[in-house]
């Protein structure tokens, strides 16, 4: 069972349960990559995006806001990466239009919070 503590934290940032969702989707999506690419593209969308979640989900704990913010703005620069992979990814054919456009809304929307976090941080 989870504690108290835990049901709360960072599960409660709109930010990170939009990270993670973005991550759970792009682990999904590239599975349907060519096996080359486990290695590449692959690899730097899966570490990339779960760097969001993980980042906010550890600066919220940090005790200063400070703290937070430093952490918050590493997590915006991951989720800067993401957007740069997808950019690669559909430029070689690996996603349609449509699903670009989707993870891209995705991104921005997850970019856009995490931003907002960062700057309540003041």
């Amino acid at each position: 069972m989870i504690t108290q503590k835990y049901q709360k934290g960072f599960r409660g940032l709109i930010a990170w349960r939009e990270a993670h969702q973005l991550a759970l989707a792009l682990y999904k999506v590239t599975i349907k990559f060519p096996k080359e690419e486990r290695y590449g593209v692959v690899d730097q969308l899966r570490r990339s995006s779960s760097s969001v979640a993980a980042l906010l989900a550890e600066g919220s704990c940090m005790s200063t806001a400070a703290h937070r913010k430093s952490y918050y703005n590493r997590a915006h620069g991951s989720i800067t990466e993401v957007d740069n992979h997808l950019e690669l990814a559909h430029d070689l054919g690996y996603l349609t239009d449509a699903l670009y456009q989707d993870l891209l809304s995705r991104v921005n929307r997850t970019a856009f919070l995490v931003q907002a976090l960062a700057r309540s941080c003041t």
